[in-house]
């Protein structure tokens, strides 16, 4: 998941019907999406709402720091709103962002995220959706403060943006839920096991490398490719593939997804999008020296500590991506591999 966009094939390809449609207008407020703001002065911020299944919706009180809110650059602070930046259209992604089942409000564990780090500033969350293009235009021209949308902090990106990590970037194994098979972080464990994966995207890559290693050492992994979501789980159903590599937030909504049915999945065992000698982590993203990056941080990191970014997480069944601690730009992929 080292770039945003092959991360983004692979929501796509791991989705399937059960993705929302996103409403669109061709002349969308500030950065290509309509602002959908909430009101000043609450302590309750509602995480999972609308969300189709996907998530546990919890009423969540989030009082306002004081001590953060002093953090903030002086025109935010007065200005009393935070523009939050998600790039969802057209399609949207679940569980991290998309419309939810009242075909207006724009769901998910991003975008509840930025609410939440909102209310602890005592801002006025103001919600902007657009293309993935669109966001970062939007936050160049200073129409979008901050965006939450599953950016991978990279060193080329610092040149321009600055970082506060709130999730780890990884990849993740999908098996039927009576499989005892687990990867265990050791890419030793494939050898013998057929695994879909969808071509052109960096857990393709990653997967081909460690056939090649696997090989090397007399032994393989079939790899299998399949024109969508739907037709992977039919084979992962059938048992005519093992595993399914994809994103693991696109597992754990595909998990939800399965809960109910006759052939429930879980997880197997997650690996970095960054690779084998680096922690790829997701980061709230603002422009470069704005000074919002430090205060965005504390407000995760307060977060953290009351238990609330927990608790979203697991509304999200994303607990298996969390950190200990947001840090203000962290190392990212480097210049070479971002």
């Amino acid at each position: 998941m080292q770039r945003r966009r092959s991360l983004r094939t692979g929501f796509v390809r791991g989705l399937g019907a059960a993705t929302a449609t996103v409403a669109l207008a061709s002349g969308l407020t500030a950065c290509g999406g309509d602002a959908e703001a909430t009101g000043p002065g609450s302590d309750k911020v509602t995480v999972g709402a609308v969300s189709n299944g996907a998530a546990q919706q919890a009423e969540l009180s989030v009082p306002v720091v004081e001590s953060l809110r002093a953090q903030l650059p002086a025109d935010v602070r007065e200005r009393g709103e935070l523009a939050i930046g998600v790039g969802a259209l057209p399609a949207g992604f679940p569980p991290l962002a998309y419309v939810g089942t009242d075909q207006k409000t724009l769901t998910g564990a991003e975008p509840d995220l930025g609410r939440l780090v909102a209310a602890t500033l005592g801002l006025k969350p103001v919600v902007k959706n657009s293309t993935w293009e669109n966001l970062f235009v939007g936050i160049d021209s200073g129409k979008v403060d901050v965006a939450f949308t599953n950016v991978t902090v990279t060193e080329e990106r610092k040149k321009k943006y600055e970082f506060a990590s709130y999730r780890q970037d990884n990849l993740a194994f999908e098996t039927l839920k009576d499989n005892p098979w687990n990867f265990a972080g050791d890419y030793r464990n494939l050898a013998g096991r057929t695994v879909a994966v969808s071509s052109g995207t960096n857990q393709e890559k990653i997967l081909l490398e460690w056939q090649k290693k696997l090989r090397a050492e007399g032994k393989d992994i079939t790899v299998k490719y399949f024109p969508d979501a739907n037709s992977t789980y039919l084979a992962l159903s059938g048992k005519k593939i093992d595993l399914s590599f994809g994103p693991n937030p696109s597992i754990a909504y595909h998990i939800t997804q399965t809960a109910s049915g006759n052939a429930p999945t879980r997880n197997a065992g997650s690996f970095s999008g960054a690779g084998e000698s680096l922690q790829g982590l997701i980061a709230a993203t603002a422009k470069k020296d704005s000074g919002l990056a430090k205060p965005v941080a504390e407000a995760i990191n307060h977060l953290i500590k009351n238990g609330r970014y927990a608790q979203l997480l697991a509304a999200w069944n994303l607990s298996n991506e969390a950190v200990t601690t947001s840090e203000v730009n962290p190392p990212g992929l480097p210049v070479t591999n971002s």
